[in-house]
């Protein structure tokens, strides 16, 4: 079975009948072959973003400063911790000259488009209930009326643990995404707002409602941070963990491409913003695995992992969705056909092995595998023995895993800009259940490291075998095939998250 191909990680709306293909995380990559389709070798003389790496904690050197001004460079911002400097240069030779500055240790273009970008992502549109669906579903009765079509919840006893505790209001989960409609009243009753900003350019905007989508831009991150916290109040769905607090770092620019210099700026911000874990459903864009013999695809490795890893050092754990492909991450060669999604893309065979997706691939991510609501591997999910670290819903095609009543979709509902609420699916899906129930386990455990929170998420999963054979389609062929014990394989990791577990261990 072929898996739909989709550019990012993002929640994306599955058509009727066929797999469920969406979330935020991809693998940007790159093999020696293709190295040729590095973007400044594109860029023809447009204005293009680069990141340029040095040794952290000392500020741009006068050296680099004069570089960077002489290869025809400007300083955007430059994050002195972790030693990433955004510039923004019109020269197609700028990457090149400035990776030969004493003090340079890697340099690239974070795009091919011009800036702005001027292609378009579809991220897909979700299916959004309609007024009689949710009147039938508030006529059932519940706190939150929505609540009995959200399968997702008893598969991983959210809804047992709601009853021992909701979290904690001194937890706060950013949603480093396409933007968060705070004014929407599932998410306005814990939404943070000093943790929230806008990272788009790079730098980081405060504007009151920056971190908003327009009317134009993907839903993906409001849906993502219901999942997470929408409150328990009466009204919509109910999140996994409804009483903690959850913030918006709108990385998605309004052609649904993340790049780099926002992402970097997105786990900066929520590292000076004491934020305890953070959400990616996406993958950075162009390259859906960048690879280290590629030197602006190194580049963007290099700063995306040192601004992921000062996150985790300054307390956040950071949980990411593996992708939407059902590629075999821990396989010895994958075919990537979308990358750069903003230039020319052609068929890349990558070795996952020095290639990757980031930041789910990152050291000291949580990578995250989606489960449907017969609680096996979505038919569109990544795997991969040793690369997924754990489970959780993320919906499948109803045709594929139906869920029992009431609930009527196999997809996870949650809510949408403009006090809606609506289905969507994808790895992009699972990863805030799994990012909800971290935030459980801080809660209970107040003063616990993040290195201890993951120990606790993976020690308190809900350990899953292999599924064998593993033919979700139910056509006599296996789709894909499971490796490793029951505590540690690769569609499951060390298990599907365990929301009760988290509150009473």
């Amino acid at each position: 079975m072929t898996a739909p191909k989709q550019r990012y990680r993002r929640a994306l709306a599955i058509p009727a009948g066929m797999a469920l293909a969406t979330a935020l995380a991809f693998l940007p990559d790159v093999t020696a072959s293709a190295a040729g389709n590095a973007p400044a070798a594109t860029a023809g003389g447009t204005a293009l973003s680069y990141v340029i790496n040095v040794s952290p904690g000392h500020g741009v050197s006068a050296r680099v400063q004069k570089a960077i001004a002489r290869a025809g460079g400007s300083v955007v911002v430059s994050y002195d911790r972790i030693g990433v400097i955004v510039v923004h240069s019109s020269d197609p030779d700028f990457a090149e000259e400035i990776r030969k500055v004493h003090g340079v240790d890697s340099a690239g273009a974070t795009r091919n488009a011009p800036l702005p970008a001027q292609s378009t992502t579809d991220m897909g549109t979700p299916k959004v209930l309609t007024a009689e669906e949710v009147a039938d579903a508030q006529a059932a009765g519940g706190q939150d009326p929505l609540e009995p079509l959200q399968w997702d919840l008893p598969a991983i006893k959210a809804d047992k643990a709601h009853e021992k505790t909701l979290g904690s209001r001194d937890v706060t989960v950013a949603v480093i995404d396409t933007g968060v409609d705070d004014t929407h009243p599932d998410i306005a009753p814990n939404f943070d707002r000093d943790a929230s900003a806008d990272c788009v350019s790079g730098k980081a905007d405060t504007t009151d409602g920056a971190w908003r989508p327009s009317a134009s831009e993907s839903p993906h991150g409001t849906h993502v941070a219901g999942e997470i916290a929408a409150a328990k109040n009466g009204v919509g769905v109910t999140g996994v963990a409804p009483g903690v607090r959850v913030a918006g770092i709108k990385v998605g620019n309004p052609d649904g491409y993340f790049y780099t210099e926002a992402v970097v700026c997105g786990f900066m911000w929520a590292a000076e913003h004491h934020v305890d874990v953070t959400n990616n459903s996406y993958y950075t864009d162009p390259w859906y695995f960048n690879c280290k013999n590629d030197p602006d695809q190194r580049a963007l490795l290099d700063a995306v992992a040192r601004a992921s890893r000062y996150a985790e050092k300054k307390g956040a754990v950071n949980v990411a969705a593996a992708g939407n492909e059902a590629y075999d991450l821990a396989s010895d060669s994958i075919t990537d056909p979308v990358s750069p999604n903003d230039g020319t893309p052609s068929d890349r065979v990558i070795d996952p092995h020095e290639c990757y997706d980031i930041p789910t691939q990152l050291p000291g991510v949580v990578t995250v595998a989606a489960t449907g609501a017969k609680g096996l591997k979505s038919s569109f999910s990544n795997y991969g023995l040793g690369v997924i670290d754990i489970a959780a819903p993320g919906g499948d095609s109803t045709a594929y895993q139906k869920p029992e009543p009431p609930a009527t979709s196999g997809l996870i509902l949650g809510p949408l800009p403009g006090g809606k609420w609506g289905y969507m699916a994808g790895t992009s899906m699972a990863t805030p259940h799994v990012a909800g129930v971290a935030a459980l386990i801080k809660s209970t455990h107040p003063h616990a490291p993040a290195a201890l929170v993951k120990a606790l998420l993976y020690a308190e999963a809900d350990a899953t075998p292999c599924t064998d054979p593993y033919d979700i389609d139910g056509d006599g062929k296996a789709d894909a095939v499971c490796e490793g014990p029951k505590n540690r394989n690769g569609f499951y990791g060390w298990g599907t998250a365990d929301a009760l577990a988290a509150v009473t261990k």
